[in-house]
Formats: C-alpha cells, structure tokens, sequence
C-alpha cells in the first residue's frame, strides 16, 4: 500500500498534471486565436503610447515590490470572482448556501457544537459495545473439518465402524460434493495420535442454498444423535490451520492449573457442563464441549508382574518373560525379514487371539522353557488391568487441564464473557488457577497491538501536519475531526451487523489517513484568505465553499473504490469485507465532519489571535 500510494502521488505530479495541460490548451488554443483576430492583436504583450519606453520607467523598486504585490491580489481577486462564478447556479449553488449558513452558525455557538460532538462520542461508544468482537471475519471457506475421537480404549475396528456411519449421515447431505476420512491420524501438526482419533474432511458444492454454519449444525446435531459416544469437533479449514500453528486449537479454552490432580479431574467436568449449559437468546452457543479428560484419557492398560521365585523354578528369566507378554499384547518383530520383489518387509510374530482375548485366557497362555519344560503365563507372573490412565499435560512446568469448546451463531467476545461469568459463578477453589487461552487471547493480543498502531498513526499524522502548517491548531483542528470520523466507522458496522475484527480495526486506523485529507484541503484555503487578508471567520467560510466540491467528490470516489469489496464481491472477498465497510462508514461521516468540526475549531483556536493583534 505504501508503494501504491507514493506511486500515484508521483503519477499526480507529473503525468495528471502535463496531460491536463496537454488537453486544456489544446482545447482553448482555438477560443484564444479567434480573441486575438477579433481584438487585431497577436497574442502578445501591448505597446505603451504614453511617449515613455515602458511601464516600470523610472520606478523606485519600493514602487516596484508595491506594484507586484497589488499585481498579485489583482490576480488573486481575479480567480476568485472565476470560482465564486463556477459555484453559481443550479442545486450546487443552494447546498454551498446551505453550508455556508450552518458553518457560521457553528462558529455563533460553540457549546451547541461541543454538546452535539459529546453526543456523537456517547453514542459511538455504545454503537461499538453493542458490536460482537472476533479476530478474524466469519468466511465461508466451502468445506469443514470434522474432528472426532471414540472412547478411550476403542480399537481401531470399531472407531472404523462408528466413523463410517457418521461419513454415510455426512453424505447423505443435498450440499456434500465429497468427504475423505483419516482414522488413527489428524490434520495438523500433532505426529503421533491414538487409534481412536481421526478427521473427517468434507467439501461442500459451490452452488447451494445453505451455508457453512448452518450444515455444519446440522451435521453437529444428526451425528451427535446417532453416535453419543464420539466427541466431534467442527471447523473451518482456515480455522484449525490457524488454531494449530498457535497452540490454541479452539476459540475459547479455560486452562486449569493445579498440582492437585484429583481436583482437576472433579473441576474440568464441572467448567465443561456449566459452560455447555449456558443459553443465550434461548440458545446453547457453546457447542463441541470437552472437558480434556475424556480426550486425553488412554485406553486400559494391562500389568505384568513378574514373580522372579517362581520364574525361576519354572526355568524362565524376567527378560525371556517380558518377551513373552510383549508378544502376546503387541506382538515381536522377526529375527529375519520377509523379503518381497527386493524390499524386506518386517513381520510381528504374535500369539493368537484366543491367547490374548482376555485376562484369563492370558493367565493360561502356555510358556516352553529352553530345558523343554512347560508352564502357564499365570503360574510364574500376576495380571492385572488398570483403567485408562489421562495424559500429563504441562504448560510453563505445572500440570494442566484445557476445557475447550466451539461458539455457534455467537461472537467470540460476546461468548467469552458469558464464559467468565459461568466459570466465576462456580468459584472454583484457590488451589485451581484458571487462565483463559484460545482464539480469544490471539484476539486480544491483536488488538493491543493495533491499538499500538492506532496510536502511532495519530502521531505520524500530526507531525506531518505540524510540518506543513506550522503550527498547532490546524493539526489539532484536523485530527479532532478524523478522530470523530471514527464514530462513522462503529455506525456502519452496527447497521451491516458485521462484528468488530482485525480486518475492521485496519480499516479503522485507515480512516485516519484518508480523513487528514479533507482538513488540508480545507486549511490550506483557508491559509491563502488569510494571508489576502481577510478575518478569519471570512477566510474559513470562503474556504469551505470553495474546497466543498473537492472534498466531497474525492470522498464519493473513496467509496466507490470501497463498495465492490464491501459486498464482498470476488474471491477472498469475504476477509477484506469488513475494512471496506468501515472505512466507507468513516468517509460518509467525514463529509459532514471535516466540513464543519474542522473549520470551526480552527475558528475557535485563531480567533484569540486575531483579537489580540487588533487591540
């Protein structure tokens, strides 16, 4: 953008203004020849008959400086009467009038105007507390992700059987063009998973009369029914690729830190259903709950103790045991590999399935010793099964629980809040510390940091106006209104009900630039009456009527570039949408606001001045 912009500030420099030249004069050298005949001169300077060589013959130069000075405001009177002629006639003439009338009776009233500014500060605040929050604009990217996982302890069979029923309720949607599964397997950057985990993508049709939101809720709802047992999480492709390159895979998790682990295994349940219970507008919003037990929870585990007395009289050793039971459970790799068309392929030697199908039949598993001699699995070791055990999970060295969840037809400030005061309501123990990470603390880190930004583009601003005034009260005069010009930018987003993101805060902070605009066109005017001499409330006025046209013209084309991008028009579109609202917002109200606030605080801080050198 910074290359764009000082590309067409080149372009205006040299190429608008030598073709404009081109063609004005190439239009008038016509008019001028046909002048010239008519009046029987050549175009060129007139000769003098008062019998002296010329006008500045025995001038003084103070006589000459006085006469180049009365020349100049000849010439500036001159171009006045030009414009103030331009401005005459038609509906124009009658909103410059109208104009005119209301800028003075601003300047009249200068607590009218403050009280009206105080009211358009209210009312903005309170247009930006009705607006959602969120850190990126809501897209329809045509397809989703489905994210599940089966019990803990599920073999791979029969996470297979379940997920292949929620693929066929997936592809019995009007909107589905087609699915791929992984079982054992997720998209993102975890390498490792349980065979109990897996995702489904889904690509949606390009033409279809529903969107993504609304089928993903009806997938939520048809699979929830038909396979209470599996926890499905839904999201966007764009979505999980940003929540796993953060860390933070979901919009809201509550982070439980404790280093009791019991507690943490009564608390993360209880945060899990009272978040999940939460209704707003007579809705749940609070969708794809985990609670992060059931997640990461293992399967059961089965123990193998070996008692080295009786090994021992049964002539086994604890390593020839250990072998033994990992053959049974997992199976052990062959001493020499299956070689097929030059490739070796590993093969596991295993015990069969009646040897392994449960706790007893793996007690009388038969064992032969190197001596020929024979004994049970049971007889020479004890088996036992533990449940499933749940991950240890540390962040900064102390042991956590994630409760994470989904909001659906929600926005992400709006939800959170309901979240806090869900959780503060439970008022979890001293010895729980909740922390709340997710997409929810990559918005707020965004936003300070662009308020940052926000901050710093005010000062840059000033300082260039401040370089080309010259002075304090036109920056001052200039800013007060971009700043007021933000107020359009809440409007305009309350009104398309688009919630207040990254992309809007760009657009926000972009208003600024562009508003700074309106004010030099205005002050510079301003400038050139003062220095002919005329009061200021005069050189104001005579400013404003004649910098309207420009700044309103240059504002409609502002908007016009704006409004393809606003109606998200053309592909991506729907991520730069919100910015182009806001700044079409700024730009309409910046109209009004450069054309008034800003002359008249420029009145009301040189006024003094003024009064001053009079007395």
């Amino acid at each position: 953008m910074s290359v764009s912009l000082l590309t067409s500030l080149v372009l205006a420099l040299s190429w608008t203004t030598n073709l404009g030249t081109f063609l004005i004069r190439r239009g008038k050298s016509g008019a001028v020849q046909e002048i010239n005949e008519a009046n029987g001169t050549n175009g060129g300077p007139q000769e003098f008959g008062n019998g002296v060589d010329g006008p500045h013959q025995g001038r003084t130069p103070r006589m000459e400086a006085a006469g180049a000075e009365s020349v100049e405001m000849e010439q500036i009177r001159r171009m006045m009467a030009a414009e103030e002629a331009s401005l005459r006639g038609g509906w124009f003439e009658r909103i410059i009038n109208f104009y005119e009338r209301w800028l003075r009776r601003a300047f009249a009233h200068p607590v009218v105007l403050g009280g009206l500014c105080a009211i358009l500060i209210v009312v903005s605040y309170f247009s930006y507390k009705a607006l959602g929050s969120d850190l990126l604009p809501a897209m329809d990217e045509g397809g989703f992700i489905l994210d599940y996982v089966t019990p803990p302890g599920s073999s791979l069979q029969e996470t297979n059987r379940m997920v292949s029923h929620m693929e066929q309720i997936v592809r019995t949607l009007p909107e589905v063009e087609s699915t791929s599964r992984r079982t054992g397997l997720q998209l993102g950057l975890a390498a490792v998973t349980e065979a109990n985990t897996g995702d489904i993508s889904v690509k949606l049709k390009d033409q279809r009369s529903r969107a993504v939101e609304e089928i993903i809720a009806d997938v939520r709802a048809k699979v929830t029914a038909a396979e209470p047992a599996v926890d499905v999480d839904f999201h966007q492709v764009l979505e999980d690729m940003i929540g796993d390159l953060t860390g933070d895979p979901k919009p809201i998790m509550i982070r439980l830190y404790s280093d009791d682990v019991d507690a943490l295994k009564q608390w993360a349940p209880r945060v899990a259903d009272t978040i999940g219970g939460i209704y707003i507008k007579q809705k749940k919003p609070v969708v794809d709950v985990d609670d992060g037990i059931g997640s990461t929870t293992s399967g059961p585990a089965v123990v193998f103790t070996v008692d080295p007395v009786r090994a021992a009289k049964a002539g086994f050793t604890t390593d020839q045991l250990t072998m033994v039971t990992s053959a049974i459970v997992d199976g052990e790799p062959a001493t020499t590999p299956v070689v097929v068309n030059d490739r070796p392929y590993v093969v596991r030697v295993r015990y069969p399935k009646q040897s392994r199908s449960s706790l007893e039949a793996m007690r009388n598993a038969l064992l032969v010793n190197s001596n020929g001699g024979t004994a049970t699995l049971g007889a020479v070791a004890d088996i036992s099964e533990l449940p499933g055990q749940i991950e240890v999970m540390r962040d900064n060295l102390q042991r956590d629980v994630v409760v994470a969840a989904r909001l659906e037809g929600l926005d992400l400030g709006t939800g959170v809040a309901a979240v806090q005061k869900a959780v503060n309501d439970l008022k979890p123990p001293p010895s729980i510390r909740v922390e709340y990470a997710g997409t929810y603390k990559e918005q707020q880190k965004s936003f300070r940091e662009l308020v940052t930004v926000l901050l710093l583009a005010l000062v840059l601003v000033f300082v260039v106006l401040l370089l080309e005034f010259r002075a304090f009260s036109a920056p001052l005069a200039i800013l007060s209104s971009a700043v007021l010009s933000t107020s359009g930018v809440f409007f305009a987003l309350l009104l398309t009900r688009t919630t207040f993101n990254v992309s809007s805060f760009m657009g926000l902070i972009m208003v600024i630039g562009i508003v700074a605009k309106n004010g030099i066109l205005l002050l510079d005017a301003n400038q050139k009456f003062r220095a002919v001499g005329f009061t200021a409330e005069e050189a104001l006025v005579q400013a404003g009527r004649r910098r309207l046209r420009p700044i309103v013209m240059t504002a409609m084309a502002a908007v016009a570039g704006m409004l393809p991008l606003s109606l998200a028009i053309g592909a991506g579109s729907q991520m730069l949408q919100p910015l182009a609202i806001a700044v079409i917002g700024g730009i309409l109200i910046s109209m009004i606001l450069s054309l008034v606030i800003t002359p008249a605080m420029e009145f009301f801080m040189t006024r003094k001045s003024e009064l001053v050198v009079e007395a």
